[in-house]
């Protein structure tokens, strides 16, 4: 009897170790798992889906639903935000156009579609010009309204796209919540970076693009401006009322008007043989109310007599013609059948004269390379006539009879005259430039009014045809400001101008330009 319990413990032992016993059994005959290395995702990938998925679902929002119709003066409007990579503000006028203004710089674009006229509102405003003292603040109150109604309307745009846009990639609410605000947070940084950057003075210098016929009614007048005032108010109200006389109720274009306190210079140059340019430049004439045309030379391409024909047609544009000889006319060809036009005005050896209220002074190139060659010295002749003309210039104010613009061809010559005069105009490069020298004199170079004449076929696109108006107050003979005007080339017929103002002549500015226009204390 005394073996049992001995038994019975050997058995309880037994069943206690069969679980641990049948488990290291089991795990005998069961292979060891392997060990693999697994590959993480990489978070850059995500991010970018993330910021595509943001991009594409606040650019459908804003396509959709992100635009509000605004009233603004006689005018209804319809404003939108769109992506841009240079910020700006649109003013598109259909069918007349559109205008550019460097209004900001921010991720996001302003544009604003001028949908039609009230005809009631715009009938009242050209049949009342006395309202247009009270369209300034008019138009700044519709303006302001509209862009706080735009603001609040692109954000609930931008997060609802990108939200829906979200949840169908993704299929969780937290990512498309996640992506909503991304979309909410680039919006109001690209608004805190217009704000910062927002510029009023841009409609002072817009962008014209479309009907050239259009553009001086559009555009406008330059203004001398003096004193500081709100340039945005009164130049916004300028604006929409170019805008409604150019509708009007019969849809007519009207009559330009130009400002009578300037005088209009229309500059051009490197037409070589081009004989569409003399119906552009007619057409210049016209739509602005040109008072001269000033010509820095290579209106020909070989200089020869039996070119001369070509030159006819300046009789019969309408204005003054001051030339001077470029490297393309020879003086005994060119120049000396030039000399006999009536209404025309050959400028050499610092000779001046004036014409619509203006003195010109200039000198013809000293070369004559219709092959384009490149003399020995060539340089040097160049520089060395700008020292003849800068000679001239000096003689001219000491007798009290200042110049106040001089011409030649050459930019190496133009340089030289610099101090002597307040602005000097050249062309022979084919593109334009503008430029204040060390002295203070403005350098204003302009492209081909001849599109490169047949060199515009040289190259895989056409050369542009370019001028510019030059606006100068009748009283002190200064630049305001000036509109460089750029045309297709062969075969296209797109249009820009661009306004520019010096900047002495913008709001708060002091000149620092020199003052040789007007005669010393000493001059006798």
């Amino acid at each position: 009897m005394a073996r049992v319990p001995a038994i019975a413990a050997t058995v309880v032992n037994r069943i206690r170790k069969s679980p641990r016993t049948l488990t290291r059994h089991y795990r005998s005959r069961r292979p060891l798992p392997t060990l693999e290395l697994v590959r993480q995702p990489h978070p850059w990938p995500r991010a970018l889906g993330l910021v595509a998925v943001v991009l594409l679902g606040a650019w459908l929002g804003l396509l959709i639903v992100g635009n509000v119709r605004v009233p603004v003066g006689p005018m209804n409007t319809t404003m939108t935000l769109r992506p841009s990579l240079t910020g700006g503000t649109k003013i598109n006028i259909s069918p007349l156009g559109a205008l550019q203004l460097n209004s900001h710089h921010a991720p996001v674009r302003l544009d604003v579609n001028v949908d039609q006229l009230d005809p009631a509102r715009a009938q009242a405003l050209v049949d009342h010009p006395e309202r247009l003292s009270g369209l300034q603040d008019e138009v700044s109150h519709d303006v302001e309204h509209g862009t706080l109604d735009l603001a609040l309307r692109s954000c609930v745009a931008v997060v609802s796209g990108a939200t829906a846009l979200g949840l169908a990639v993704y299929r969780r609410p937290r990512r498309a919540l996640a992506a909503g605000g991304t979309a909410l947070a680039l919006l109001m940084a690209s608004g805190a970076s217009a704000y910062a950057t927002w510029n009023p003075e841009s409609v002072l210098e817009p962008k014209y693009s479309g009907l050239l016929s259009s553009a001086p009614s559009l555009v406008g007048n330059a203004r001398n401006i003096v004193t500081e005032f709100d340039v945005y108010q009164k130049e916004l109200a300028r604006l929409v009322t170019n805008v409604t006389k150019l509708y009007d109720v019969t849809s007519t274009l009207p009559a330009y008007q130009p400002d009578p306190s300037t005088v209009r210079v229309l500059h051009v140059s490197d037409i070589h043989l081009n004989p569409a340019s003399w119906k552009i430049i007619a057409s210049l004439v016209k739509q602005y109310k040109v008072n001269v045309i000033v010509d820095t030379g290579d209106t020909m391409d070989h200089g020869t007599a039996a070119e001369n024909g070509f030159l006819d047609p300046i009789a019969d544009l309408g204005a003054p013609y001051v030339w001077v000889r470029g490297n393309h006319d020879s003086q005994a060809a060119t120049q000396r059948y030039l000399e006999r036009m009536k209404n025309v005005h050959v400028l050499d050896d610092g000779r001046a004269e004036t014409v619509a209220g203006l003195r010109f002074a200039g000198m013809g190139d000293p070369q004559f390379t219709p092959d384009r060659s490149n003399k020995p010295g060539a340089d040097a002749s160049e520089e060395l006539a700008g020292d003849r003309l800068a000679s001239a210039l000096s003689d001219q104010r000491t007798a009290g009879t200042p110049v106040d613009v001089a011409m030649v061809h050459e930019p190496s010559a133009a340089r030289q005259v610099d101090g002597e005069v307040p602005l000097v105009l050249c062309g022979h490069l084919h593109h334009e430039g503008d430029e204040i020298l060390k002295y203070g004199t403005r350098l204003r170079m302009e492209g081909s009014t001849g599109g490169s004449g047949l060199r515009a076929l040289e190259h895989k696109y056409p050369a542009p045809i370019e001028a510019s108006i030059l606006y100068f107050d009748r009283d002190s003979r200064r630049l305001q400001a000036w509109d460089s005007i750029k045309l297709g080339g062969l075969g296209e017929t797109t249009a820009e101008v661009t306004r520019h103002l010096p900047k002495e002549n913008q709001p708060g500015a002091t000149s620092t330009s020199p003052t040789p226009s007007t005669p010393s204390p000493s001059t006798p």
